[in-house]
C-alpha cells in the first residue's frame, strides 16, 4: 500500500545553501545531512531533499513540462505573505483569491516556483 509522498527532491548546484534558504525564509528545519544531500522538514512533517545538480537548468515557467511548483499551506495568509515580503522574496504576480482560497506564487533563489495557499475548505 502506498501511504503518500514522503518528500520531493530539488537538484541544485549548492544543496546546503538552498536548504538553508528554506530554513531561514520558510521556517523549515534541517533534519538530515548526508554526504551530498540535505533534507529539510516543514512543521507538518513534509520534506524536501536537496541534491547536487548536473548540467544546466532549462526554462522554468508555470506551464513547463514536469513538476511546476510546491504549494505551501498556511493558516494566516496575510501574515505569511507579509513575512515573505519583509524577507525580500521574489513574487510572481500579486496575491489572488477565488472561492475563499488565497494564493500567491513566488520563487526561491534558484527560480524554483512555490506558492502560499490558504484554502477556505480543504480538498476531500
Amino acid at each position: 500500500m502506498i501511504h503518500g509522498i514522503e518528500h520531493t527532491a530539488i537538484a541544485t548546484p549548492d544543496p546546503a545553501a538552498l536548504a538553508q534558504w528554506y530554513v531561514d525564509t520558510l521556517g523549515f528545519v534541517i533534519n538530515y545531512r548526508g554526504s551530498t544531500a540535505v533534507f529539510v522538514k516543514a512543521p507538518n512533517g513534509s520534506m524536501i531533499e536537496f541534491i547536487p545538480a548536473e548540467g544546466e537548468r532549462g526554462p522554468n515557467t508555470l506551464k513547463s513540462p514536469g513538476l511546476r511548483h510546491l504549494a505551501l499551506i498556511v493558516d494566516d495568509f496575510e501574515a505569511q505573505y507579509a513575512m515573505l515580503q519583509r524577507k525580500g522574496v521574489h513574487f510572481i504576480g500579486e496575491p489572488s483569491e477565488s472561492k475563499g482560497n488565497k494564493v500567491v506564487f513566488f520563487t526561491d533563489p534558484e527560480g524554483n516556483i512555490l506558492h502560499l495557499l490558504q484554502r477556505a475548505t480543504p480538498l476531500p
